[in-house]
């Protein structure tokens, strides 16, 4: 499976179930729910999935260096 949509996933997954536990703790403002759910998932992605994050920009990068077919 290509690591950009392995990442994306999970960080869509991770933004879910953060929006989720702070509704359940009794968040109820949605402004403020977005922008902490924002802030908290981003943070824990950047601890949680820096294997995927390695993994895309890894790809990224063969995908740059790779040298291109000349047309003549």
């Amino acid at each position: 499976m290509h690591p950009v949509l392995v990442y994306t996933a999970s960080r869509i997954g991770l933004f879910v179930v953060t929006l989720g536990v702070l509704r359940l703790l009794g968040l109820q403002n949605p402004l403020v729910l977005i922008i902490v759910t924002f802030l908290i998932s981003g943070i824990a992605s950047y601890v949680l999935l820096s294997k995927q994050r390695d993994a895309v920009s890894t790809r990224i990068s063969d995908k740059i260096d790779r040298p291109k077919p000349q047309s003549d």
